[in-house]
């Protein structure tokens, strides 16, 4: 589905639940992040990732560790907080309630 501009803000406003997504998983480096939204709409670059997980940091939502690398210097590994856990669950729940609203509003009466 090509890209559309009017879609732009839905895109801005999911991107911080599915990083909470991929960080689900396991931790992740931000190079892992991105290469795992690159074919996909939400493809982004490190001057929007950087600032968006700190502002997930701030809130409590994701934490990180520094790890050593086989190829270079160390690197920051993010992994979800108990709240980032709680976070992305009600953002799943309040997902399935907006399919569910928007399969409904289109059956009409």
């Amino acid at each position: 589905m090509p890209t559309d501009q009017k879609f732009l803000p839905l895109r801005k406003g999911l991107l911080e639940f599915l990083i909470l997504q991929i960080i689900s998983a396991d931790k992740v480096y931000v190079a892992d992040m991105m290469k795992r939204l690159q074919d996909t709409d939400f493809a982004t670059q490190e001057g929007t990732l950087y600032p968006l997980l700190s502002k997930m940091r701030r809130e409590e939502f994701v934490d990180y560790e520094w790890q050593e690398s086989d190829s270079g210097p160390p690197r920051k590994y993010y992994k979800l907080t108990a709240k980032g856990k709680s976070q992305l669950a009600e953002f799943k729940s309040y997902w399935a309630y907006l399919n569910t609203t928007i399969n409904q509003l289109g059956r009409g009466t």
